[in-house]
C-alpha cells in the first residue's frame, strides 16, 4: 500500500484531498504546517508528498529545496493557488515531480498521483524481510521460517505497517488510521480482531502487545 503525505493548511482542501485518496486505496496522513510536513517527508515512511506551498511556519519551496538537498527521493506534486509560469517553474527546478494549480480536479489528481508512484518505482515490487519473515509486495504474501501464507487485503495492509516498523510501538489510532483510514473509534476493535488473525497465520510471538500503547512486531 503506498504511502501518501498531504501537506495543505486548508482543512477543507485537505480534507477533501484526503478522502479521495482513501477511496482509491493509499493510506494517508495530512499535516497542516511547513515543519511538520518537512519532518513527516524525511522520515522516510511515505512514498509521495502532495504539497501546498503557502504553508505555516516554513514555505513549501523551502520544504522542497531542503529535501532535494538531502537527496531525499521522495516523489512531490506541488498543489498550489499560486499559478503564474515563474512559481510553476520555479516548483519543477526545485526538485517537484509535478505541479497543479487550484482549483483542481481530483480525478486528475488521482491521475497524477499513480503516474509520479509509478515513476519512483520503475522495477518489479520486492520483498520485506524482517525477523523470520518475508513479506511479498507483489503477491502479497507472507513467509514465516519457510511456510507461506496467503493474507487478507487487511492482513496484507496491517502485516506491511509492523513490517516496515519493526521494534516501534503502532497505536490502535495509528493502525485504524493508516490500515482502514478511519478516525479513532473507542467502541471499535477491529484492530485486536485483525492482529488476532494476523497472529494465527505468522506465530503469536511475533507481534508483542504493549498494554495501554499498542503492539509491536518484537
Amino acid at each position: 500500500m503506498s504511502r501518501i503525505l498531504i501537506a495543505e493548511d486548508e482543512t477543507r482542501i485537505a480534507s477533501f484531498v484526503e478522502k479521495g485518496l482513501r477511496a482509491a486505496g493509499f493510506a494517508v496522513t495530512v499535516t497542516a504546517d511547513g515543519p511538520g510536513a518537512l519532518a513527516e517527508a524525511q522520515s522516510g515512511q511515505f512514498d509521495l508528498m502532495i504539497l501546498d506551498i503557502g504553508l505555516p511556519g516554513r514555505d513549501g519551496f523551502d520544504i522542497l529545496q531542503t529535501l532535494r538537498g538531502e537527496a531525499n527521493p521522495i516523489a512531490v506534486i506541488v498543489l498550489t493557488a499560486r499559478d503564474s509560469a515563474t512559481d510553476t517553474l520555479h516548483g519543477l527546478e526545485g526538485g517537484a515531480d509535478d505541479y497543479m494549480s487550484k482549483p483542481f480536479r481530483f480525478d486528475e489528481l488521482l491521475a497524477r498521483v499513480r503516474l509520479r508512484l509509478k515513476d519512483s518505482q520503475p522495477g518489479p515490487a520486492g520483498s520485506l524481510h524482517v525477523r523470520g519473515l518475508e513479506l511479498d509486495l507483489k503477491t502479497r504474501r507472507i513467509r514465516v521460517d519457510g511456510t507461506l501464507h496467503d493474507l487478507s487485503a487487511r492482513e496484507f495492509a496491517l502485516a506491511e505497517e509492523f513490517v516496515r516498523n519493526p521494534g516501534q510501538v503502532l497505536s490502535r489510532e495509528q493502525l485504524l488510521s493508516r490500515v482502514w483510514g478511519l478516525d479513532f473509534d473507542p467502541g471499535s476493535n477491529v484492530v485486536e480482531v485483525y492482529v488476532r488473525y494476523l497472529r494465527a497465520k505468522i506465530g503469536s510471538d511475533h507481534i508483542e502487545t504493549v498494554r495501554g500503547m499498542g503492539y509491536r512486531l518484537k
